[in-house]
């Protein structure tokens, strides 16, 4: 069953009719507010500490260990001081990028000079 639109235009209407009111309880507001960006941990600060500790287990990368320190301190203290968690983060990161440079380029020398060979 379709409604005749008065230019001619046969449709049919979408929504509620210009006009109606939707029931009540429909509509309302919005529900619960999202959680604020700010509480709990970043998941930069977990990604970081991961890749630190894996860094440190898989190849030895010994700047992981203090990486993964500034990382955990970032993750405890990411509410109370936001601006310091995130220098932490920040810093877990370049001693993490640091160390895997260190152990390619370590791996490349080693490899390079034949100190690897059988």
């Amino acid at each position: 069953m379709s409604q005749q639109d008065p230019s001619g235009y046969p449709y049919q209407p979408y929504g509620v009719p210009y006009g109606e009111q939707p029931p009540p309880g429909y509509g309302y507001g919005y529900g619960h507010p999202p959680p604020r960006r700010d509480e709990g941990p970043s998941a930069n600060a977990i990604v970081s500490l991961v890749l630190n500790l894996l860094g440190v287990v898989s190849c030895c990368n010994i700047l992981g260990i203090p990486g993964a320190i500034l990382a955990g301190l970032a993750i405890s203290r990411a509410r109370t001081q936001p601006g310091t968690a995130r220098s932490m983060v920040m810093w877990s990161w370049v001693l993490f990028g640091l160390g895997f440079v260190l152990e390619i380029s370590l791996f490349l020398f080693l490899g390079l000079n034949g100190y690897l060979d059988d």
